[in-house]
């Protein structure tokens, strides 16, 4: 009985065979040509160039092939900066006006701040039609007031507002030497005053990744508000570990340069304060969870506040 179940079961697995082998010949895989075959190597190849390139650009930036451009930068100032902010904005945005108003009314001001070691800058990247009516328009209100930090290497698009972090701190590092590079959603005011005060209370200390902390749940669902693509990599409960609410955080000097160094192998996710949140992780970072960062409507207490 038992070869008599065996020869069956191998006439099954025979019949089974033959039924695929003479399948329409249109559902068969379709065999890849030379030049097919050619192009899938060379695709590959390039991805390990990309990464190798990457790998070197890290090592390069590591040991310190930055530092004749950072003695360049800092040889303007004849001391250490306090902070370097950073503003983030978009072409055609109105609220630059009101801002200006409010704390940088004219050019005197400005150099007074920067005086007492406060640099402040409108963030922007570039068109994705460089050279463009948009670019022109950013540069010519540049020329005029010189408020501006322009990451030439950032597209200023929805789409790369993730990766829009990298470049700032990796820029404002390489152009000025400061204890803390202060980042500013374009919705938020500063009470000016207040925040160099808390600044300095912090002054001094290194490794500080300062904002007000939040968690909350990972959306997976297509097409809902915040939806995050790569869901699944946070685990079964798919919850956000603790980062600074993207509206206003703050990084000390040791840490925007180790994002400078390794920018190029960061991962980002769909937002960017859940991706810089994950750099901090794999880091000796101290975090500093405080209210009056919390920028809400209301102004009680509060260094920011929604416009």
């Amino acid at each position: 009985m038992f070869d008599c179940t065996r020869l069956w079961q191998d006439a099954e697995n025979r019949t089974l065979l033959s039924n695929l082998l003479v399948k329409n010949p249109a559902q068969r895989p379709k065999a890849l040509t030379v030049e097919e075959k050619l192009m899938v190597l060379g695709c590959k190849d390039l991805e390990r160039r990309i990464v190798e390139a990457e790998m070197e650009l890290t090592l390069a930036k590591s040991q310190g092939f930055l530092k004749n451009q950072l003695a360049l930068s800092d040889s303007s100032s004849s001391r250490k900066l306090l902070a370097v902010i950073g503003i983030y904005t978009g072409f055609g945005n109105r609220q630059r006006k009101a801002f200006r108003s409010a704390w940088l009314a004219n050019v005197d001001n400005l150099k007074k701040l920067e005086e007492i070691g406060i640099i402040i800058r409108f963030v922007i990247g570039r068109s994705p039609n460089r050279g463009d009516s948009l670019d022109r328009s950013i540069d010519e209100e540049n020329q005029k007031t010189n408020d501006f930090l322009i990451l030439d290497d950032h597209e200023e698009t929805d789409e790369e507002l993730s990766k829009k972090a990298k470049f700032f701190f990796s820029k404002a590092v390489q152009n000025w030497d400061a204890e803390f590079y202060v980042k500013v959603d374009k919705d938020v005011e500063l009470d000016l005053e207040e925040l160099i005060e808390f600044l300095e209370s912090f002054s001094g200390q290194n490794s500080l990744y300062i904002g007000c902390m939040k968690s909350g749940e990972v959306v997976s669902e297509v097409g809902k508000q915040w939806y995050e693509p790569e869901w699944w990599k946070f685990g079964d409960e798919k919850s956000y570990f603790q980062h600074a609410m993207g509206s206003l955080f703050i990084l000390t000097r040791n840490i925007a340069l180790y994002i400078n160094i390794n920018s190029a192998s960061l991962k980002t996710y769909a937002h960017e304060d859940t991706s810089v949140g994950s750099w901090m992780m794999g880091i000796q970072a101290n975090y500093i969870n405080d209210y009056r960062l919390c920028c809400t409507s209301s102004t009680q207490d509060k260094v920011c506040y929604l416009d």
